[in-house]
């Protein structure tokens, strides 16, 4: 049976972090139906009352500092819902986490990309030789007009991944070097294709999920025989965006055939369930330090509710993630402020990795 937990003032469940799944296209839904669109816009599309909401944050954005700069901008944006007469409907956890897939689906390919730098970058690492942009330069390779994968990060990925024996083949037979890319380059490069006259027609999206399914393609498509374990494997993806994951692997083709490792393809989707397994919880669940984590905690005066008899649920014990303290906040953030107000407590803002470490801590606590 699942652990769960109750969370802040009632009833608030939490999951685990292995239940997590994210989809854009639900978050696009959502961002409409839970009213968000009436005041904030995501890349220019919605209102003007808020904040773009895929345009502030930066390239370290993560579900932790989704939840520190909901939390933050939380009274005002109760204020000015209230004068505004927008109803909000309920937040899940897991409708939080759709719309975090929808903000990162935008910022995979908005930023910190520049698209000189990846016209640039996309001759100068030879993609022009093999792929045009609106007609085929070799036979069977489709110019860049007919890519699919250029409006989904995962199976842009698993694109890449299944290209680069082809790509390292033509390299040796010309012998040149096989052309290595930083995250930077390929953030570039997308931003370039995806600006050209003949974008997809679809919005970009991001779906990933964690399950069973991830860890039998670890084992069918050869992983295990060079890396010693999953978790060995999941923890060199601690902290990257997906951008820096596909570079990654990317590189990765030279020093496999150098070791002799035999190619291996991924059939539809299976990408999908190994960076789910592998990737996903590292980053959704960021990079906190449970010591700092506990110093926010009572720095902020959580301590002074969480802790105390009779006040609110003591936290602590797992299950905490940015999507669980952004659904929470939703649904028990009014109350909780309402409450503060009567106690001449101020409510919290959170800087830079605070969140993160809040969340940590909170894992570790018991």
């Amino acid at each position: 049976m699942k652990r769960r937990m109750v969370f802040f003032l009632v009833g608030c469940v939490v999951a685990r972090a292995t239940d997590y799944l994210a989809d854009s296209a639900r978050g696009r839904q959502l961002f409409e139906t839970l009213s968000c669109i009436q005041c904030h816009s995501v890349s220019g599309k919605g209102g003007s009352i808020g904040p773009d909401l895929g345009r502030i944050v930066d390239r370290g954005f993560t579900p932790a500092s989704l939840a520190a700069t909901m939390w933050n901008h939380a009274p005002t944006m109760w204020e000015a819902m209230r004068q505004q007469n927008v109803r909000a409907g309920a937040m899940t956890e897991k409708d939080a986490a759709n719309l975090f897939a929808y903000f990162y689906s935008t910022r995979f390919f908005e930023a910190p990309g520049d698209a000189a730098r990846g016209k640039r970058a996309f001759a100068a690492r030879g993609c022009s030789n093999c792929h045009g942009l609106r007609e085929g330069v070799l036979p069977r390779v489709k110019p860049v007009n007919e890519w699919e994968s250029l409006a989904d990060p995962v199976a842009l990925t698993e694109a890449m991944w299944n290209h680069a024996p082809t790509m390292l083949a033509e390299t040796q037979l010309k012998d040149q070097p096989f052309p290595l890319l930083t995250a930077r380059d390929l953030s570039d490069i997308l931003v370039y294709l995806r600006n050209l006259p003949f974008p997809p027609s679809k919005p970009p999206v991001f779906q990933i999920g964690s399950d069973a399914d991830g860890e039998a393609v670890f084992r069918a498509r050869g992983c295990a025989g060079c890396h010693p374990s999953v978790s060995e494997l999941s923890a060199r993806t601690q902290g990257k965006t997906l951008t820096e994951v596909a570079a990654a692997m990317w590189n990765h083709e030279p020093i496999m055939s150098k070791a002799g490792a035999t190619p291996t393809k991924f059939a539809p989707d299976e990408m999908r369930d190994l960076l789910g397994y592998l990737w996903a919880q590292q980053f959704f669940q960021d990079r906190g330090i449970p010591a700092a984590g506990r110093k926010v905690f009572v720095s902020k005066r959580c301590v002074s509710c969480h802790d105390a008899a009779g006040k609110a649920p003591k936290l602590g014990g797992g299950g905490f993630n940015g999507s669980s303290m952004v659904s929470a906040l939703w649904r028990h953030g009014p109350s909780m402020l309402s409450e503060m107000r009567k106690e001449g407590v101020q409510w919290p803002r959170f800087e830079g990795s605070q969140m993160a470490d809040l969340i940590a801590y909170l894992n570790t606590k018991r």
